[in-house]
């Protein structure tokens, strides 16, 4: 006995790494449903060594299945988790549609594990942004040890973020810029290519982007909402993989071994820090990894009890479908759906 799945998004980048990761951890499938929209219909993607053809969103029934895995973005999200949810399956939600609802678990699996007791509320758990999932695994050890006051973050995402089209934006910008094309922008609001564009999202009245909102709303739901957290998100000309530039300030001293041992021991977490030139982590390295990457620890003396940090993961991975599918092997392991069949779980 295994479940009963589908992947609702599945030809978009997240949605066929959701296919990719379930296979690679062994999660006990019986049946795979490759879910998308109506104009995908018949598609094929991959599970495995297995080839499936989209099923039609609108015309599929949800009754016949355990758990929907949604990434299919915020508009589709609000359509449809909630009917979902009604007809039995638990949503795994990738987008932000719900993350703020009181009924809704917001979970990285990591941190707040215990949020799921609350699934059964709508049948639909929420994914945090992919910049704040792997901000929040290096932040909880710390966290526990000496309590974070004040958190400085400045993001550095990939164009992976924007979906296909904005990875194909800076491959067309590339190569248009070294053959004298043209490289107008279309996806982002400024060049990508050779560029960085200190804009995710949209304006808010404050000044900040929703996209740096995101990030301490998040942080303050699954962690703790008196962390002050202020943010800056940058996109950045990499395909894949975010990086985080990050200052902490700490309710007591905490040395930079110290935390170097907080975060080698923390799930999910990696920590490559060393005092020499290749001594750090970078996208390039993160990309197709599972851990979060954390490197440059560091004492802040402009503060008190301060230390920086630099955070990198792939963000297709733990920022998104890695995420998911650890959240269906909490939702077995704690009981909220029946274990059927054993996994390997995943370490790092």
């Amino acid at each position: 006995m295994s479940y009963r799945v589908a992947v609702v998004g599945a030809t978009g980048n997240v949605g066929r790494e959701m296919l990719a990761i379930l296979e690679e951890l062994n999660f006990p499938v019986s049946e795979m449903h490759a879910v998308a929209s109506r104009r995908s219909k018949g598609v094929e993607v991959a599970f495995g060594d297995r080839t499936l053809r989209c099923e039609d969103l609108e015309q599929f029934d949800f009754s016949k299945v355990d758990i929907v895995l949604m990434s299919a973005g915020g508009a589709v999200s609000k359509e449809w988790s909630e009917k979902i949810g009604k007809a039995g399956p638990i949503v795994i939600d990738n987008s932000s549609a719900f993350r703020m609802d009181p009924d809704v678990p917001l979970i990285v699996p990591e941190v707040n594990p215990d949020a799921v007791k609350d699934a059964r509320k709508k049948n639909i758990i929420a994914n945090p942004n992919c910049s704040t999932a792997q901000l929040v695994v290096a932040l909880k050890p710390l966290h526990d040890a000496a309590k974070i006051t004040r958190a400085v973050v400045a993001t550095y995402q990939s164009v992976s973020g924007a979906g296909k089209e904005g990875m194909d934006e800076l491959w067309n910008q590339t190569k248009a810029i070294y053959g004298l094309g043209d490289a107008t922008p279309k996806k982002f609001p400024k060049q990508i290519a050779f560029n960085v564009i200190p804009f995710i999202g949209a304006f808010r009245d404050d000044g900040y982007t929703d996209e740096e909102a995101k990030m301490w709303v998040e942080t303050h739901k699954m962690l703790d909402p008196s962390i002050r957290l202020t943010v800056t998100c940058v996109r950045v000309p990499v395909f894949v993989g975010h990086s985080e530039a990050v200052t902490l300030e700490f309710d007591r001293p905490i040395e930079p071994e110290e935390a170097r041992e907080l975060l080698r021991d923390a799930p999910g977490v990696l920590v490559v820090d060393k005092q020499e030139a290749d001594g750090y982590v970078t996208p390039v390295e993160a990309a197709g990894e599972f851990a979060v990457y954390v490197s440059r620890i560091r004492k802040d003396p402009t503060v008190p009890n301060g230390l920086s940090m630099w955070v990198v993961s792939d963000n297709l991975r733990k920022g998104a479908a890695l995420n998911a599918v650890q959240i269906a092997q909490l939702l077995d392991e704690q009981g909220v759906i029946q274990p059927q069949s054993g996994y390997r779980t995943l370490t790092v």
